[in-house]
């Protein structure tokens, strides 16, 4: 009964892991990533517009102006939009990593800031895009218990900083908040970590089939918030990045350390 639940948990979080990629605002209704100069941006369908929208918006939409660290947005004459449901003609825009984003609608089209290290871009959904309907099942390794694994929790004294590459080329420098240690066939491992908003473990890593079976540059897995120390880790949830799936995300990658020397054959396999 025991495993049946777990079988279950885990085929009812690869559902959600789909619609994550092709529901409403999911990362493959994502139409376009726009990088945001200083000074004025002009968004618009227009082709010349610094932010082009989806030909069904209108040729001029609005401005996002950059000053230091303020975004403010101003929606052009007579066209009608929202930021967080709000009708409005004007605002101080909120990044999309902060706790209260700034999202800008117009019909089936939503807009936010990204901040990506010291960038700032904007990230475009349309709704109505051709491929949200289109992409084909996940594809899983069966779930495997000899992956499933009690590991334990170690926090650095102080967060460590680590360089890592990112999905459009760029070196960040990731606060990796400690390391999970665990043993597989009579072997000690470490991955470094870091935390969440809530405690939780995010864990970047690659291993023996990141060259053929899973994506190349780096798979990603969430644990449960740790106990005394104690902590899950369960490669059956392991899961490609967005930017498997999109040009318009931005995804950290796993830092070299973090190569196990072992095929994990659990979790998600990249179609390509």
């Amino acid at each position: 009964m025991a495993d049946k639940i777990y079988e279950n948990e885990i085929i009812k979080w690869r559902a959600e892991k789909y619609e994550a990629l092709t529901g409403e605002n999911g990362w493959v209704a994502l139409a376009g990533l726009y990088d945001l100069n200083h000074g004025r941006n002009l968004i618009g369908s227009n082709p010349m517009c610094e932010i082009v929208l989806p030909e069904q918006a209108p040729t001029f939409l609005g401005v996002a102006e950059i000053n230091g660290k303020t975004i403010r947005f101003q929606a052009a004459e007579g066209v009608r939009v929202k930021v967080n449901g709000r009708a409005i003609q004007k605002a101080n825009l909120k990044t999309a990593q902060d706790p209260n984003p700034s999202f800008i609608t117009w019909n089936n089209i939503r807009m936010v800031v990204h901040q990506h290290g010291e960038k700032y871009s904007f990230r475009i959904w349309d709704n109505d895009r051709e491929e949200r309907f289109k992409l084909p099942p996940l594809k899983w390794f069966p779930i495997n218990k000899k992956f499933k694994f009690n590991a334990a929790y170690t926090r650095y004294p102080k967060p460590k900083v680590s360089p890592q590459d990112d999905s459009i080329g760029d070196v960040i420098e990731e606060r990796l908040a400690g390391y999970l240690s665990f043993r597989f066939e009579g072997k000690t491992y470490k991955l470094d970590v870091s935390e969440t908003r809530t405690k939780k473990l995010f864990v970047k890593f690659r291993d023996g089939t990141s060259q053929k079976e899973t994506y190349p540059p780096s798979r990603y897995l969430y644990t449960e918030k740790p106990k005394s120390g104690k902590v899950v880790l369960d490669f059956n949830y392991a899961y490609s990045p967005p930017c498997a799936f999109t040009p318009y995300a931005t995804c950290v990658f796993a830092p070299p350390q973090n190569t196990l020397p072992f095929r994990v054959e659990a979790g998600e396999i990249y179609r390509g």
